[in-house]
């Protein structure tokens, strides 16, 4: 079986280290060990990383980036391209100007030919209309097949 490659959002990865929400964050640790394993191959954009480096509270900030460290990845670097896609699906009216960083995420995980976007941000991107709409688009575009879930879902399946 093919190798999953994913791609991590903010949320998904701030989830690592979120003990106000327990259980999203033993669905990302437990996900994460299988990622150390290499399991899956992973994509992080520099959206991700300057969005962890916005964070204010160091503790936390240095928390997630040591969770980063025991992956490999190397970081994707916007293009044009993407900046084309995430255009796109502002102008298709799936998101709005005011989340262009969310649609940063999905086009860095269209280009980059990633099977799942995990994510925990439910009011952009895990929700019906979203998900229909990135896949359409990514029909379209001619970019392959790509899911949108949080990590329980793929802990899931692994079960």
């Amino acid at each position: 079986m093919k190798k999953l490659k994913l791609y991590f959002d903010a949320s998904a990865v701030g989830n690592l280290d979120q003990a106000t929400l327990p259980r999203e964050m033993a669905d990302m640790q437990a996900l994460w060990e299988f990622v150390k394993l290499r399991e899956y191959d992973i994509v992080i954009s520099s959206t991700l990383l300057d969005e962890l480096n916005a964070i204010k509270d160091m503790d936390k900030k240095n928390a997630i980036l040591d969770y980063l460290e025991q992956v490999d990845f190397e970081p994707v670097q916007p293009t044009k391209e993407i900046h084309d896609i995430a255009k796109l699906i502002i102008q298709h009216g799936i998101l709005t100007q005011k989340s262009y960083n969310d649609c940063m995420h999905i086009a860095f995980a269209l280009v980059t030919e990633c099977d799942c976007i995990v994510t925990y941000n439910f009011k952009h991107l895990v929700n019906l209309k979203t998900i229909k709409s990135v896949r359409r688009i990514s029909f379209i575009q001619g970019y392959g097949d790509i899911d949108i879930l949080t990590a329980e879902t793929l802990i899931k399946e692994r079960s």
